[in-house]
């Protein structure tokens, strides 16, 4: 199967980039971070493209570029926090190693610069990330074989633990 060794999912500041790149270095990869592709398709970053386009036009060019880029890509990637819940990329996902990073919503108001990073959180990010991770957390275990909690966690611990879950390849 080509595609990515590893792919990351999980709500914005789980750390997924952090845990990605850090993966890509150990097993000697290159890592992507797709909300980098689409600004790089779109010349905007995905969080003013949802705005430009709407929900429903941004999710169907995440499942474009992410069908576009899977067959190419043989590293480590980590994926925008909505993209899972995109119509049609669970079935892309399908055939990959995706582990999901899970974040307690404590944890994750706490991530500096989650909320400049993110302004549609505003003006009430506890409710709006509360409601993201009820929403969004069982589709990103839906489409991942493993879990890592990262809570309350250094970055190298939660990478053991994605590394632990990687198959064995002969």
């Amino acid at each position: 199967m080509t595609g990515p060794a590893l792919i990351l999912v999980g709500p914005p500041g789980s750390g997924k980039s952090t845990v990605g790149r850090m993966a890509a270095e150990r097993l000697g990869l290159e890592f992507r971070d797709f909300d980098d592709d689409i600004e790089r398709v779109h010349g905007v970053p995905a969080g003013e493209l949802v705005v430009k386009l709407g929900r429903e036009k941004f999710q169907e060019s995440e499942r474009e570029i992410l069908a576009d880029l899977l067959p190419q890509h043989d590293g480590v990637l980590a994926l925008g926090g909505g993209t899972p819940t995109a119509p049609g990329v669970a079935e892309l996902l399908e055939p990959h190693h995706v582990v999901f990073l899970d974040v307690n919503l404590d944890q994750l108001l706490r991530r500096e610069g989650l909320v400049t990073l993110h302004p549609w959180l505003l003006p009430n990010p506890r409710a709006h990330l509360k409601e993201l991770l009820n929403t969004r957390r069982p589709v990103y275990a839906a489409v991942s074989a493993a879990t890592i909690p990262t809570s309350e966690r250094t970055p190298e611990d939660v990478l053991a633990d994605v590394l632990a879950t990687m198959p064995v390849t002969s």
